[in-house]
């Protein structure tokens, strides 16, 4: 199943800034499980380790906690980490009807509130970057935002070309979700270096993932990219971008925000450096909250 190479681009831009089988999804002895539930929605999650920062993980569409597995294994003794599946994906409850940013952004925060976190890192991969983002504005534990390949293209135009190709791609969806899916990620979300097994994961994930829920979270980030440049002018918080450099960051579009920020180039991945480069990922990840660290230490 083939996408018009264009459509793609547009809906990679517009989308995920360039974004079955669970993969390895075991519980680590060390790991705590415990059950949460937002207006009667189960929010599956996973906490591992202590310390004064909290990191909180949050995937991208069509995938779930999963993908931070290297990420918990690495960080794990020297943090406090939380990773989640957001509802209607992964493990977590699939029946809701509102599947907007701002209704995760809600679940991030009700997350952080009930597990009782403070100074609260919040890192985003693609879609999640927009939900970390929504969690940020409405919460004062959050103390930084890491974002994972996105914010490419803060305020992108939406002309009518545009949203005449973003209606024709979701229309392909509602007929076809479980081929048009992974052949989406096959067409544009993958490096030349990306390994056949990390392409596989992601394909089988986008391919099995519920319809509903990821139909009505992409036409969520649809109405949402619009907003991005308004909420990030409204962050006081410092926004970190590990980004692949396969595709460039566009600044411009960042600077006329205001926001705080800083880009962190990752060489050679595509849209997953976390699971496809995870040793580089890790060490670039491990840099940034150190930085975020002393940046706090040095304002106390």
């Amino acid at each position: 199943m083939k996408i018009d190479s264009k459509l793609l681009l547009i809906i990679t831009v517009l989308l995920f800034g360039c974004q079955v089988e669970q993969g390895n999804n075991q519980r680590d002895s060390k790991n705590v499980d415990s059950r949460l539930i937002r207006n009667g929605m189960f929010i599956n999650h996973q906490q591992c380790g202590d310390g004064d920062i909290a990191l909180v993980f949050v995937h991208g569409w069509c995938i779930n906690q999963s993908y931070w597995s290297s990420q918990v294994n690495t960080l794990c003794e020297d943090y406090k980490l939380v990773t989640l599946d957001l509802p209607g994906f992964g493990e977590s409850g699939k029946s809701r009807t509102d599947w907007s940013i701002e209704e995760y952004g809600k679940d991030v925060n009700f997350l952080i509130q009930q597990l009782k976190l403070d100074n609260v890192i919040l890192v985003g991969h693609s879609m999640g970057g927009d939900v970390i983002l929504e969690a940020a504005l409405q919460n004062d534990k959050v103390i930084a935002l890491i974002g994972v390949d996105n914010f490419k293209d803060v305020g992108m135009e939406i002309n009518e070309d545009i949203k005449a190709e973003i209606d024709a791609f979701m229309n392909m969806l509602k007929e076809n979700f479980s081929q048009i899916a992974p052949a989406y990620a096959e067409g544009n979300l993958f490096h030349s270096s990306t390994d056949s097994q990390d392409k596989l994961r992601v394909m089988n994930d986008f391919g099995s993932a519920d319809s509903l829920a990821a139909i009505g979270s992409i036409q969520s980030l649809i109405d949402y990219a619009p907003k991005e440049t308004v909420q990030l002018s409204s962050l006081s918080q410092k926004l970190y971008l590990i980004n692949s450099n396969a595709t460039p960051t566009d600044t411009v579009g960042l600077n006329e925000t205001g926001v705080e920020y800083e880009i962190i180039d990752i060489d050679s991945t595509g849209h997953y450096p976390m699971i496809e480069k995870p040793d580089d990922f890790n060490r670039l990840l491990k840099l940034v909250v150190e930085k975020i660290e002393e940046t706090r230490s040095s304002t106390e």
